[in-house]
């Protein structure tokens, strides 16, 4: 299918690894020039020619920045101000009991999943208006609907992005600029698997059979029973980003394998 994102500009936050980076090459494919943007040169180098390996005429622009901190937001908008699609990938968690959690870990956890999206689309927003066309999306998860008791700082960050998304979407009214949330649920990202070969290593079991207990034990509503692709989850964004998605706005849309059980 063709999503008409041909000249389109996307930044994917976060994008070097996992479904930050299968979103910029799904992206990418579909014909958008898309800003790759991870912490470090190396990464991000990596990440380009990775994606140039196997779609070598990828439009790819650069740009190595931590984007939870407010001066990295305001180097990148004065790099790339006309963003026409803005993907809010950039993402944090942390195993952690609840009276474990410091102050410190709650502002740099709010930092990174929600203030980066705060900041970023505060700064794109007001052209996509004036512009009267743009995408802002906000990879949250289905933790943000079911909080998990072993992680609720990352949860409620998941929450927040959630109501951010659908404050900014009401002052869209009558344009063509949407925003919406999209709700992975359990993904094979770069973290996962390596939570997966670690558990696999330390209880002298194979990976499938570590998954398949998470699933029994940890996931059971998942209707799957499976971690999702990092490319399943792209799928969606690369649609909700496109004009066809016109009709989907102030939306939380679930990628979640049926792991929520709610049908609203």
């Amino acid at each position: 299918m063709n999503y008409h994102l041909d000249h389109k500009l996307c930044l994917v936050t976060g994008s070097t690894a996992g479904i930050g980076f299968a979103i910029a090459e799904a992206l990418a494919l579909e014909g958008a020039k898309v800003i790759i943007n991870g912490r470090t040169d190396d990464r991000v180098a990596e990440a380009i020619n990775k994606i140039h390996a196997k779609h070598p005429k990828a439009k790819l622009e650069a740009f190595a920045g931590d984007l939870s901190k407010a001066g990295e937001v305001d180097e990148v908008y004065e790099r790339f101000p006309e963003v026409d699609v803005l993907v809010n990938n950039l993402g944090m968690y942390e195993p952690k009991p609840f009276d474990k959690i410091t102050d410190a870990d709650w502002q740099a956890i709010i930092e990174t999943n929600f203030f980066s999206g705060v900041r970023l689309s505060r700064a794109y927003l007001p052209l996509m208006l004036n512009h009267n066309w743009g995408r802002i999306i906000f990879i949250s998860s289905e933790s943000a609907v079911q909080i998990p008791k072993e992680m609720i700082h990352y949860g409620v960050t998941k929450t927040m992005q959630i109501a951010l998304a659908r404050g900014l979407a009401e002052t869209t009214v009558g344009t063509g600029v949407t925003v919406n949330s999209v709700l992975p649920g359990p993904t094979r990202s770069e973290g996962v698997e390596g939570f997966v070969k670690n558990m696999a290593r330390e209880q002298g079991k194979s990976a499938e059979q570590v998954e398949k207990e998470f699933f029994t034990h940890v996931r059971p509503s998942s209707l799957i029973q499976r971690f999702a692709t990092n490319e399943e989850v792209a799928n969606l964004v690369a649609y909700v980003a496109s004009p066809l998605s016109s009709a989907t706005n102030g939306a939380a849309l679930r990628v979640d394998g049926g792991v929520v059980k709610s049908i609203l």
